[in-house]
């Protein structure tokens, strides 16, 4: 008898929904479809005020420190930067609801004029750059191939041959992930490495550098795309030919960004640039990364390859989360806010993404009432970075068998499985329930 020691994980199971496009859209109010370019302009400026407030709060607070005698020379350059570093993160928290606006105009959700939301949507995108035409087209098929394993266009998973793990052992360890050798666990561990300051580091340098990468270089997009793919080349693979002049627009957006950026650096210095702008923008585009790698990434959430892909699955394999609610249900709530609950009702979007966002509060309470009787959850852990920390450690890889797959830990583990109706194993791996 063999004297293998396994490690085991008491798996959750995911019900793969068997729903209609039509079912699905069917339980929305019809009313949440219409959308309003006066209502939605007013979201653009109550953003732009409130980030004008926290301009005018941080610059009325430095003013305020030269009128005061403080104990230590040393507390001057530090509630300096206390004040400035503050208005950093609130004025890139509500300049993110700008960003969500600007692509509610890529997905035509800002109005019903496709000039009108073209015209926004660059403006808003450009300032805060972001190629609009070009990420527009790719984040159309996003929403088309969402949770598609060759299909999708972002948050693409890697499977076991492409993390160069070794080939699955049948004898030592379960396709499912249910179970696995000591033996083989300890290879995924030094293969992968899972130490926290490792986990830490990749985390923060993904909410750091993610976004630039992937638009640039396409880091983690669609694997099958060829090395050096970027949203800024009108040849790319990710466009079709009658794109091109769509493409050069875009980069049109991002010269006048970056010349304006380059003026502004030349006339006031870069210090000025770096406190005003740059340090909010770095704040959007860490708010970018974490809110939608936690929409998509989750060792709860199935991936699909094209035998088991449908639209609704596709649709419903996405996660809503409480942006900043793990910091307190204040923060929650003004997370919300600022964001336009981007986060919060995104399954919703994902499903109809042409419901403008103050709509989509109704969709999604519609939506989540129908899919529960599929036996799905749709609300994932609060959103933040404990959670991007936590989801980093356990989503390492896939499998490169099987139609519905879910992420593996450093271990070889999986903490959920996909299930149907029937008590058989289907021919991809996948295990399936008794009625």
């Amino acid at each position: 008898m063999s004297s293998e020691k396994f490690l085991t994980v008491d798996q959750s199971t995911y019900c793969v929904p068997d729903i209609s496009v039509k079912e699905l859209l069917g339980c929305i109010p019809a009313h949440c479809h219409q959308r309003s370019a006066l209502r939605s302009s007013l979201y653009i400026v109550q953003d732009v005020a409130i980030i004008a407030l926290v301009y005018k709060a941080a610059t009325y607070a430095d003013e305020f420190l030269n009128t005061v005698t403080l104990p230590h020379p040393l507390l001057y350059p530090a509630a300096r930067l206390a004040i400035w570093a503050l208005y950093g993160f609130w004025t890139g928290l509500f300049a993110t609801g700008l960003w969500v606006v600007a692509h509610e105009c890529g997905h035509q959700a800002f109005s019903t004029s496709k000039t009108i939301n073209n015209t926004v949507g660059w403006f808003l995108h450009s300032g805060l750059g972001v190629p609009y035409q070009a990420w527009r087209i790719t984040h159309a098929n996003h929403h088309a191939h969402t949770g598609h394993m060759t299909q999708d266009q972002v948050f693409v998973p890697s499977t076991r041959s492409e993390r160069n793990l070794p080939p699955l052992n049948a004898e030592k360890e379960d396709l499912l992930g249910s179970r696995v050798s000591e033996e083989i666990a300890r290879e995924f561990w030094e293969a992968l490495g899972d130490s926290p300051i490792s986990a830490m580091w990749g985390s923060m340098s993904y909410l750091l550098g993610g976004w630039p990468s992937y638009i640039i270089r396409n880091a983690s997009g669609q694997k099958r795309y060829p090395k050096g793919t970027s949203h800024f080349n009108p040849n790319s693979p990710m466009f079709r030919k009658d794109h091109y002049n769509q493409i050069m627009i875009s980069n049109a957006g991002i010269l006048i960004w970056a010349t304006v950026i380059g003026t502004w650096i030349y006339q006031r210095g870069f210090a000025e640039v770096f406190r005003l702008y740059l340090v909010p923008y770095l704040w959007v585009n860490h708010w970018l990364v974490l809110i939608t790698f936690l929409q998509h990434t989750d060792p709860l959430l199935p991936h699909y390859r094209a035998p088991e892909f449908t639209f609704p699955r596709g649709a419903l394999s996405t996660m809503d989360r409480n942006l900043l609610g793990d910091c307190g249900a204040l923060m929650g709530w003004i997370g919300a806010f600022a964001t336009h609950g981007i986060s919060e009702t995104h399954v919703a979007h994902h499903v109809a993404s042409k419901i403008p966002h103050y709509h989509a509060w109704e969709a999604s309470a519609a939506i989540k009432k129908k899919v529960a009787q599929y036996g799905l959850t749709l609300e994932g852990a609060p959103g933040g970075w404990r959670e991007v920390y936590r989801v980093y450690k356990e989503c390492k890889f896939v499998e490169d068998e099987g139609d519905v797959v879910f992420y593996k830990n450093a271990q070889g583990l999986a903490r959920c499985r996909p299930v149907f109706h029937d008590s058989t194993v289907s021919d991809s791996g996948v295990e399936m329930e008794s009625k």
